[in-house]
């Protein structure tokens, strides 16, 4: 659609997709953990990182239907580098064990792309008594993500490539609730809303993602780590509202992105050259964008890193 056409500095659009925008990259010599790879834009995100040579291994909650993607792909692409490997980011023990497993491997690992979310979801508790959204959306990808790091940066020392680190945010980190964080009442269904609770694990990723940054540059290594908002696609994130699930279905495909444009900014995160030695950055419409001012506030950053860490040990 015509207000979805105008390119930024990076020479691409909202209307961009995911192959477009990672057009004659050769990413043979790189490894990449995708999570959430067995729908919506994990799964685009997967099939074309994939295409460009990439060996991709989908974390994904349900196995079989990560086998039905990876042979869907490998159909396509017979060269496809592309396995599964079960993870659900909502429980604590599922990320060591996947992490654990990852690292048993053997294998490098270049890119970590934190992609798996839910969205909206009505008040519940993870198996490790957190709320549901904040479980699955952000400490579920900060215990991944600390889990993989020495893997991460042993694969910079040794193939002298930047390992860059992905996660998938949303526009909506900033609808969160006033506080921002509710440090005090994760767990609390009284004044539980579900949108802004998904606001508030959005804009955890953000933070995360700013924090990481700046730990990684303290230590020297060649690592980035950016967040970025896909754009409002139609994807099954919105099968636990019915009426706005009726909504996306009716006008979804006139106003919204399709899954290869959603893909698009995760792929040009992870593979474009432009996008080498930036780290600490929000992304929209591959290119970059304003995060809101709490999700730029250093200090609710390092609370945040604090408080998780005490929530994985």
């Amino acid at each position: 659609m015509w207000f979805l056409s105008k390119k930024g500095l990076s020479g691409f659009s909202p209307n961009s997709t995911a192959e477009e925008v990672t057009q004659g990259i050769d990413g043979s010599a790189l490894t990449a953990i995708v999570t959430g790879a067995s729908s919506g834009i994990g799964a685009e995100t997967a099939r074309v990182l994939a295409l460009r040579g990439v060996h991709v291994i989908m974390g994904v909650r349900n196995i079989s239907a990560g086998k039905q993607v990876k042979e869907t792909i490998i159909k396509d692409l017979p060269q496809a580098k592309i396995d599964a490997l079960e993870l659900d980011l909502s429980s604590l023990a599922s990320v060591k064990n996947f992490a654990s497993n990852y690292n048993s491997l053997g294998l490098p690992l270049n890119l970590l792309i934190n992609n798996a979310g839910i969205m909206a979801t009505p008040f519940a508790l993870s198996k490790d008594n957190i709320e549901l959204q904040f479980a699955t959306n952000h400490v579920g990808h900060f215990l991944l993500t600390n889990l993989l790091l020495d893997t991460m940066k042993k694969t910079a020392r040794e193939s002298r490539k930047e390992g860059r680190i992905v996660n998938v945010s949303s526009r909506r980190h900033k609808f969160s609730y006033n506080e921002g964080i509710r440090f005090d009442k994760i767990n609390d269904q009284s004044g539980y809303n579900r949108l802004s609770a998904y606001g508030q694990s959005k804009l955890a990723n953000v933070l995360h993602t700013n924090e990481l940054a700046r730990h990684l540059k303290d230590e020297g290594v060649e690592i980035t780590a950016n967040s970025l908002h896909p754009g409002a696609i139609a994807t099954n994130l919105f099968r636990q509202n019915s009426i706005i699930s009726g909504i996306v279905n009716v006008i979804g495909k006139h106003v919204m992105k399709n899954v290869e444009q959603g893909a698009a900014t995760t792929c040009y995160v992870a593979l474009h050259p432009d996008v080498k030695g930036v780290s600490g950055k929000y992304y929209a419409d591959c290119n970059i964008a304003e995060a809101s001012p709490q999700a730029n506030d250093a200090g609710l950053a390092e609370r945040l890193w604090d408080f998780t860490m005490s929530l994985v040990h």
